[in-house]
């Protein structure tokens, strides 16, 4: 039997008791009225499915052009991994990086993290790696920009298409749709809630 544990708010620190909860409830600190926590129970089988989602998607975003550009009779055709590569070859490999990390590994890394995570707890198995897993996810969580990434590619079309013809690819569509799936598996998972599932797996 799990042992009753005093949770601190994240806004004012008042200790409170989240334990008990019901499917489709949800907790608010009594002081300050945030957001604490909410139970629900398909929450783990969602963000699980949204995840294995999301590595497809970004798989094939990472596999097709992303955009084709035509003008003055020149034809150029952009992947996700040569964009990184065309600013590595011209000497900007900091460049290359920050475009690379945080719109192709970093979420990768954080897709892995996940589903590592989720499979033994939907499965209910205990595993040593899950508690330092949690912790990754939630320590790389902040970081997560590739809504940014989609919103600046956006304003980009907007200023290209003056100057020159530009194609959609298959991988810009592959990428939005990772977008949506990552969100979602992100959005699905509650951090009190997830750690809860860790704890009585580790029993």
């Amino acid at each position: 039997m799990l042992e009753v544990q005093r949770n601190a708010c994240p806004e004012c620190d008042l200790l409170l008791e989240l334990d008990g909860l019901e499917s489709g409830q949800r907790a608010r600190c009594p002081r300050c009225d945030r957001f604490l926590t909410s139970q629900d129970d398909g929450a783990t089988n969602r963000a699980l499915s949204f995840a294995l989602a999301a590595a497809v998607l970004l798989a094939m975003a990472n596999s097709f052009p992303f955009l084709e550009l035509h003008a003055s009779g020149l034809e150029k055709v952009m992947t996700i991994p040569r964009a990184g590569a065309e600013l590595y070859r011209d000497g900007y490999a900091v460049l290359a990086g920050m475009v690379l990390l945080p719109i192709a590994v970093l979420p990768a890394v954080m897709l892995v993290t996940m589903i590592a995570l989720l499979v033994p707890l939907r499965r209910r198995s205990r595993s040593s790696w899950l508690v330092p897993t949690g912790r990754l996810l939630f320590a790389l969580n902040p970081w997560n920009m590739v809504e940014v990434f989609i919103i600046g590619v956006l304003v980009s079309l907007v200023k290209i298409g003056a100057m020159a013809t530009v194609i959609i690819g298959i991988s810009f569509w592959a990428y939005i749709g990772f977008v949506l799936c990552f969100i979602a598996a992100i959005g699905s998972l509650d951090r009190f809630q997830l750690w809860r599932e860790i704890e009585a797996c580790q029993a």
